[in-house]
């Protein structure tokens, strides 16, 4: 595990602060949990969850090819 220092807002250190009393677990598991959510999140193993997210964003548009729309994404 890597030592690393990181400034937080005073609010998001009494939020930090909360959730870890709130819990029973230290400061520092519940922000490793918050990054481990976030990499997550945004990370190439989210394929359907990013997907999920850009559902529908083409209904308004005329002269979208769907099809080819979806053999674009089959490279992700």
């Amino acid at each position: 595990m890597n030592r690393t220092q990181i400034y937080l807002t005073e609010e998001e250190a009494q939020g930090v602060a909360l959730v870890a009393s709130k819990s029973g677990r230290n400061q520092s598991e519940v922000i490793r949990e918050a990054i481990d959510d976030y990499l997550r999140r945004l990370g190439a193993k989210d394929r359907l969850g990013r997907l999920r997210r850009a559902k529908g964003i083409w209904k308004e548009e005329e002269g979208v090819d769907i099809e080819k729309s979806r053999e674009e994404f089959d490279r992700f």
